[in-house]
C-alpha cells in the first residue's frame, strides 16, 4: 500500500484557527494520499483536533459522530468533556474533519450551487423544496399519480445537478471522498500518533458505524476497543441500492412516533397542548393526520402556502431523532404549526417557522448543517459515491418504491426525501469501496449498541452486525427511543461503555439498559411510562 512521504507527524498547536480558544484542545494538520492506491493523484490534508488524556495515557481514541459530513472538529469542541468522561480520561480523544467537510480539510466542502437562491430557483416548484405531498399511508391514487408525474422532471433535474457538481470547483475531488478513504485516513493519523502497529480505538455513531464496520474488516489486525452506536447495516449498504431500499432503515420510525404521541397523551392538556382531556394516543394521532390533510388541501388551492404536507412530515421525522426535544416541540412548535396551516400565523412567523424546519432537518442523521449560504453536497458525494453501480434505476423506480415503503413500512415517514434517492444519477463513484467480507476475525472484541426504537438505524441493523461478528462482538441495547444511545441519558449505558473502554470488559451479549428514570420527555412522564402505554399497530 502506497504511503505518502509527508505522512510523518502532526504539528500540534492552538486551535484558534479551528474556531476554539480552549487551551485544553490541540489542533494540527496531516498530509495523506488523495488516493492510497495511486501515488500520482496528489495529496489531501486533514484538519485534526485532540483533547489530551486527563489521566495516565493509554493511547488514542478516535471519534466520528456520523452525518455523513459531520465536522469532527466542531463536535470535539462541543463534546470534549463528555468524550473524556465516557473514556475515563485515559485516552487522547481525537477527531478530524473528513474529506469534503468544512474549509480546513482539503478537499473541503462540496458545493454545486453558488448560493441558496440559485439552488432554490433551480428546484422551484419541485418536491426537492416542498416535500412529497401525501396523506394517510399514501394510498390515494391521485397523490400517487401526482408524484409519478414528477419523475421525468426530477430525473432531468438530478442528472443536471450531477453534472453541475462534476464541473464545479470541487468536482475533481468527488472520487476521493468516501468511507474507504475515511478509514485509511484514520489509520494514517493513528500511525503518526500511536505508531504503525498500535491498536486503533474508535467510537462511531450513525454513519460513523459504517466507517467503523469497514475499518474493523479492512484492518482487523488493528482493532482495539471499538464502539459502534446506531448501526447502519454494512452488508445492505454494500449489496443494495439505498435509493430504492431506504425503507429498510425505517422499520422502527412509526413506533418512535407512537412514543411521542403516547407521551403527549399521558401528559394531558397541562403538559401537551395537543392533548384534550381524556385523549389517548390515537386521538393525538388523529390531530396530526388532520393537520397534514389540511396542509395538503390548502396546497390544492394555493401552491405558495407557507407549510406543505411534505414539510410537516419532514419536520415530524426530525423530532423522532431527539426525544429530549419532544416536550418543547409539542408545547411550542405544534401550536405554531396549527396556526400556520390555518392561516392564522403572520408572514414573519411563517418565515421563522420555515427556518426552523430547515434547521431541524439539518440536525438529522443524513442531512448536512453548513455555515455557507450555498447547500452542501458533501453527503451526496459520500453516500452516492459509495453506493453500488445500479445506473438502470430511474426516478420512477425510486418513486414506486417510496410509495410502497410508505404503505408497508412507515406510514408517517416513508415519503420523507433523504439524500440517497438521486444516487443512481450521481456522476462519480469513489476510487475505493469496500464490499466485504464483514466477518473478519478481529484482534479485539467490539461493542455494538442500539436503542430499542431508533427511527433511522434500527435495532435489527445492530443485531445483524453483531451476528456477523459472532464471538468478536457484544450487543448492548438501550430500552428507549431516538437515534443512538446518545438520545437519552442512561447511567447503565455510560457504565458499560466506561468499563469497556477503560478495562476492556464487555457486557454479556444482548445486555439491556434502561433510560434514567428522572429523564422526563413530558412533565411527569418518563420513558418507562411511555413504553408501558405504547399502542399496538393501529397507527
Amino acid at each position: 500500500m502506497f504511503r505518502h512521504p509527508g505522512s510523518t507527524r502532526i504539528h500540534w498547536g492552538a486551535c484558534d484557527s479551528f474556531g476554539s480558544s480552549d487551551s485544553s484542545l490541540s489542533c494540527g494538520f496531516l498530509d495523506v494520499p488523495l488516493d492510497y492506491h495511486n501515488p500520482f493523484a496528489g495529496t489531501a490534508r486533514l484538519a485534526v483536533i485532540k483533547a489530551s488524556a486527563t489521566g495516565p495515557r493509554r493511547g488514542s481514541l478516535f471519534v466520528n459522530y456520523g452525518g455523513p459530513g459531520e465536522s469532527g472538529v466542531q463536535d470535539m469542541i462541543q463534546y470534549e468533556d463528555d468524550l473524556l468522561a465516557l473514556s475515563g480520561g485515559v485516552y487522547d480523544v481525537i477527531s478530524w474533519d473528513p474529506r469534503g467537510v468544512g474549509n480546513l480539510t482539503t478537499p473541503g466542502e462540496i458545493y454545486c450551487f453558488d448560493s441558496a437562491e440559485e439552488h432554490d430557483a433551480f428546484f422551484k416548484g419541485t418536491i426537492e423544496l416542498t416535500g412529497i405531498d401525501e396523506t394517510g399511508n399514501f394510498t390515494d391514487p391521485s397523490q400517487i399519480s401526482a408524484l409519478l408525474a414528477q419523475a421525468p422532471t426530477m430525473q432531468k433535474k438530478y442528472t443536471a445537478v450531477g453534472q453541475k457538481c462534476l464541473h464545479a470547483a470541487s468536482g475533481k475531488f468527488l472520487r476521493y471522498v468516501g468511507t474507504a478513504a475515511a478509514v485509511r485516513d484514520i489509520v494514517s493519523i493513528a500511525d503518526v500518533v500511536d505508531g504503525p502497529n498500535a491498536p486503533i480505538n474508535f467510537i462511531g455513531y450513525s454513519y460513523g458505524t459504517l466507517i467503523g464496520s469497514w475499518f474493523i474488516n479492512m484492518f482487523p489486525e488493528r482493532v482495539g476497543r471499538v464502539i459502534l452506536d446506531g448501526v447502519l447495516d454494512p452488508v445492505v449498504f454494500a449489496t443494495h441500492d439505498w435509493s430504492v431500499d431506504w425503507d429498510d432503515q425505517l422499520v422502527s420510525a412509526d413506533t418512535v412516533y407512537k412514543g411521542m404521541i403516547t407521551g403527549c397523551a399521558l401528559a394531558g392538556p397541562s403538559g401537551c397542548p395537543a392533548a384534550s382531556e381524556g385523549d389517548g394516543p390515537l386521538d393525538i394521532d388523529a390531530k396530526f393526520q388532520a393537520l397534514i390533510q389540511a396542509a395538503h388541501d390548502a396546497a390544492q388551492v394555493n401552491s405558495s402556502i407557507p407549510l406543505t404536507a411534505g414539510q410537516l412530515h419532514s419536520l415530524l421525522r426530525i423530532q423522532m431523532y431527539f426525544p429530549e426535544g419532544w416536550n418543547d416541540f409539542m408545547n411550542e412548535t405544534y401550536p405554531e404549526l396549527v396556526a400556520t396551516v390555518k392561516g392564522e400565523s403572520p408572514p414573519s412567523g411563517s418565515k421563522s417557522l420555515g427556518k426552523r424546519i430547515l434547521g431541524a432537518t439539518a440536525r438529522s442523521g443524513l442531512f448536512k448543517r453548513v455555515q455557507s449560504d450555498a447547500p452542501s453536497y458533501t453527503p451526496h458525494a459520500i453516500v452516492c459515491g459509495d453506493t453500488i453501480d445500479d445506473f438502470d434505476i430511474t426516478m420512477a423506480d425510486v418513486f414506486h418504491r417510496l410509495v410502497a415503503g410508505t404503505q408497508n413500512v412507515s406510514h408517517m415517514f416513508g415519503a420523507a426525501w433523504p439524500i440517497i434517492h438521486p444516487c443512481p444519477l450521481w456522476p462519480a463513484r469513489a476510487v475505493e469501496r469496500y464490499t466485504g467480507p464483514f466477518t473478519k476475525k478481529l484482534a479485539n472484541k467490539v461493542l455494538i449498541a442500539s436503542n430499542t426504537y431508533d427511527p433511522i438505524t434500527s435495532l435489527r441493523n445492530a443485531q445483524a452486525l453483531a451476528g456477523l461478528l459472532g464471538n468478536d462482538a457484544a450487543l448492548l441495547r438501550l430500552n428507549g427511543f431516538g437515534h443512538q444511545t446518545l438520545s437519552a441519558p442512561s447511567a447503565c449505558v455510560d457504565q458499560v461503555m466506561l468499563e469497556y473502554l477503560v478495562n476492556g470488559t464487555l457486557p454479556a451479549n444482548n445486555t439491556v439498559c434502561e433510560v434514567n428514570s428522572d429523564f422526563e420527555l413530558f412533565q411527569g412522564v418518563n420513558t418507562a411510562d411511555i413504553l408501558a402505554h405504547l399502542p399496538g399497530s393501529d397507527i
